[in-house]
């Protein structure tokens, strides 16, 4: 029996919470936006303790996000259980910026958890946010929220909760489509997630943007297409009102119901640095124990609708897990499951662990913040403070190709200390920082002169972040750690450093890159990579 359960749950760029319980399993569906493999399944048996269980868009037919834009990609997955197999639904982002959106919705199944998951069913490109609804006399329904192009009045491009029937024979939508709730005067009305209880369909949105004014927002009708009226309290659950919440940005929410009868709402949350609203570990999954009464609006048991750092756990019986991987030695096989790459479905020109054996090797493609073939393998930030170390072997030709460790959020906010060399060959040690110039991605060198490197040899490279503050190290075979005479500014690696224009819905990431901008794909070998977390 556990007593209470910290927040976040899931800690470091792990938004848009879809929760689910078979027997005594839960899991949990987050949007993994341009990170390759798409979405990632956590699982736990108490709902204190999680594990990464893995991610199942593994494949091209499933998902291939080469060209996307940043916080393009996956979004918003919808996971589900019925007729003894899993359902989970998703967006796939093509464009997110301007006028339109074009937001492909797909859905794929699997018998076990763990999959094989299906190829993808397309559904609709009509919103983003979908999720699937099973009625009690076995009919489904897809919802999502419409994008008005047509609505230039500020937040009026969120044109209410679409609401059409799934035909499971046919495999496609069948029927009308009914435009079933328009939400609040807050607008920016998304993420729904439909319920049967008590009579009542309850119908859960996210409103107000994913920024400081985020909300949940309970309705319900009688009837499954309306009219809801909305919960006379307006905001179930918002810290858009409590600007010293430890958890800021509470929004798009889901809700369970345990097998002893209590229920918990899982929702999107960040931690912004104290002093500044810049939230280094993007945004994350917290939970909160809601009290639902029967025929009645749902209420957080602590009260209120600010969401607590701090929650009763369920009764049920304390299920820990091992620690995480946190240090990495490359073997043949599939990457270590902490770490992703970016947007492409065609590993082998990415990355392999069969080329040298006990090395990562990555195969330089283009510059850093490419949107086709990007090389990297990395790690979340999940902590305010940690220490990443790798040891890298690299034989540039000149200064159009790099390699090393990266601090990254996407093409126009990173950190990155590179091994090159000259336009003679001569190897040398860069730092690299893109500050979220958008859209010219001004680059800075902020050390003040290259460092020689030998000719040949590893290198170790070394980061310590501490809140703001990251400085980068580096150590040549049998020396010791040297410091770089320069401490770079860590919090812009923030959704909120990022702004919309260049991307605004990840998180930051630590781990090892290699760009080949000649075209030679120039492979970088790695044999091993640490991410340790701190206290702050």
């Amino acid at each position: 029996m556990t007593d209470t359960i910290r927040n976040p749950i899931l800690k470091g760029f792990n938004p848009d919470p879809s929760i689910l319980r078979v027997g005594e399993d839960y899991y949990i569906a987050t949007s993994t936006f341009e990170w390759f493999p798409g979405v990632q399944i956590h699982h736990s048996r108490d709902l204190k303790n999680w594990r990464l269980l893995g991610r199942p868009l593994t494949r091209a037919s499933q998902l291939d996000m080469r060209g996307a834009e940043e916080s393009g990609g996956v979004w918003a997955p919808c996971l589900t259980h019925a007729d003894g197999k899993f359902w989970l639904i998703y967006s796939d982002l093509k464009r997110r910026t301007g006028a339109f959106k074009d937001s492909r919705n797909y859905l794929v199944t699997a018998e076990d958890i763990e999959g094989p998951w299906s190829d993808p069913v397309y559904l609709n490109s009509s919103g983003f946010d979908p999720s699937l609804f099973h009625d009690e006399d076995g009919r489904k329904y897809l919802l999502n929220m419409v994008w008005n192009h047509r609505n230039q009045e500020k937040g009026g491009k969120f044109g209410g909760i679409l609401i059409q029937e799934y035909s499971v024979e046919e495999q496609r939508l069948v029927g009308p489509v009914t435009n079933i709730y328009r939400g609040t005067d807050l607008r920016l009305t998304e993420g729904p997630h439909l319920y049967r209880r008590d009579g009542w369909y309850w119908l859960l949105t996210a409103e107000g943007g994913t920024e400081y004014d985020h909300a949940v927002t309970m309705a319900r009708s009688r009837n499954l297409l309306g009219p809801y009226e909305t919960d006379p309290a307006k905001h179930m659950l918002t810290s858009k009102d409590a600007p010293d919440a430890a958890l800021q940005r509470a929004g798009h929410a889901d809700i369970v119901e345990t097998q002893m009868g209590e229920h918990y709402m899982v929702h999107l949350c960040s931690r912004p640095l104290p002093g500044t609203r810049r939230s280094v570990c993007g945004r994350e999954t917290a939970i909160q124990k809601i009290i639902w009464e029967p025929g009645e609006f749902p209420r957080l048991a602590h009260g209120g609708n600010v969401p607590a750092p701090e929650v009763a756990a369920p009764d049920l019986p304390a299920h820990p897990w091992p620690d995480p991987q946190r240090d990495f030695a490359f073997a043949p096989g599939p990457l270590p499951a902490p770490l992703q790459w970016l947007r492409t479905p065609e590993t082998g020109r990415i990355w392999s662990l069969d080329a040298r054996p006990g090395w990562l090797r990555l195969f330089g493609r283009e510059s850093p913040g490419n949107r086709f073939e990007h090389s990297v393998v990395m790690h979340r930030q999940t902590d305010w403070a940690y220490d990443a170390e790798t040891e890298l072997e690299f034989s540039p030709a000149g200064y159009l190709q790099m390699a090393g460790l990266i601090c990254y959020y996407n093409a126009y906010l990173f950190h990155y200390l590179a091994v090159t060399a000259t336009e003679e060959g001569a190897r040398e040690l860069i730092v690299m920082s893109v500050k979220g110039d958008y859209p010219t991605g001004a680059l800075d060198y902020p050390l003040s002169a290259p460092i020689p490197l030998p000719a040949t040899g590893t290198i170790r490279l070394g980061v310590s972040v501490d809140r703001e503050a990251l400085r980068f190290r580096y150590a040549l075979p049998g020396e010791d750690w040297q410091a770089l005479p320069v401490t770079l500014d860590a919090s812009l690696l923030a959704d909120e450093a990022a702004g919309n224009a260049c991307g605004s819905h990840t998180g930051a990431f630590v781990g090892m890159a290699a760009h080949d901008i000649a075209g030679t794909a120039t492979p970088a070998d790695f044999s091993r990579f640490t991410y340790a977390p701190r206290p702050a």
